[in-house]
């Protein structure tokens, strides 16, 4: 009789212990499934907000033409949010190349046999990108605010604003000053947020 009563006991102990094992198990389980909702989530607002593609050509042409990778990005970023389209002034692509700046590269770089519909393979298009954008860094000695107005506005437009010497606030073009800005501000954001991805 005895012997009987305590395994009645015991048994009544061990259903409070797995009940409790039980809501543990499911607590944890929620809390991994929340992690994983919420880290999708913050790719998904990422991706939306920051996003980045073409990593290994940003990261090639960087290496390759001394650029720095967040660059590339946040003017790709500003020009195309990393979408393939053609303005209404005929820039092409991810970096937003006109014909006659393709035309200018081609000269410069002393490439043969290209087509204007090769702008929008996005390999090309960050290889010109790049190199334009080395191009007008080494024409400006290295200033980042008169390469962009340069990129955006044209080289005659940064030299009237002064050159390497101008400051943003020297830039007469609304639109291309908020573009300066805005590359700048972007070129931040993806060195910090994409730091593995960007090779630094």
């Amino acid at each position: 009789m005895a012997s009987r009563r305590s395994k009645k006991v015991r048994g009544r102990k061990a259903r409070p212990l797995r009940a409790f094992l039980t809501v543990a198990g499911l607590i944890v389980a929620g809390v991994i499934v929340t992690l994983a909702i919420s880290g999708l989530f913050e790719r998904g607002i990422q991706e939306v907000t920051l996003p980045l593609r073409h990593e290994d050509i940003i990261r090639q042409q960087s290496r390759q033409k001394e650029v720095d990778p967040a660059l590339i990005a946040a003017v790709i970023y500003k020009e195309s949010r990393f979408r393939d389209q053609t303005s209404s002034a005929g820039a092409r692509g991810l970096m937003q190349i006109t014909h006659e700046t393709a035309d200018y590269i081609e000269r410069l770089s002393g490439g043969t046999e290209f087509e204007y519909s090769d702008l929008a393979d996005p390999d090309l298009n960050i290889r010109y990108g790049t190199f334009y954008l080395n191009w007008l860094l080494d024409l400006y000695d290295g200033d980042l605010v008169a390469a962009l107005a340069a990129y955006n506005a044209g080289p005659s437009n940064a030299d009237r604003w002064g050159g390497s010497e101008m400051t943003i606030e020297d830039i007469d073009f609304p639109e291309t000053r908020a573009y300066v800005k805005g590359v700048l501000e972007k070129q931040r954001e993806y060195r910090h947020t994409y730091e593995v991805e960007l090779g630094y």
